[in-house]
């Protein structure tokens, strides 16, 4: 999981669209890019969530590598504030 807050809420849209590239990248078995509902009583400053499956390490650094992967990085990072993400094994 990948959470995302940008820079000026005016870029939400547009960063939603970047990251939503990931979810053509073949190597994850799950990879879904969705907006924060913002209903949490204690926290909202998360806006996007990138959620991803993988079957393994190796599938993940092939996701990594993947050329849309790169693009999706090059178009965020600049809108981006705040990226915090998380690896578990389930």
């Amino acid at each position: 999981m990948v959470f995302f807050t940008v820079k000026n809420p005016t870029d939400l849209e547009a960063a939603e669209a970047g990251l939503k590239r990931l979810e053509q990248v073949p190597d994850a078995d799950i990879l879904q890019v969705r907006r924060n509902l913002q209903r949490d009583q204690l926290g909202n400053e998360v806006d996007l969530v990138v959620y991803g499956e993988f079957a393994g390490a190796d599938k993940l650094a092939a996701f990594k590598d993947h050329p849309l992967y790169q693009e999706a990085i090059a178009l965020v990072r600049p809108l981006r504030d705040l990226r915090i993400a998380a690896d578990v094994e389930v």
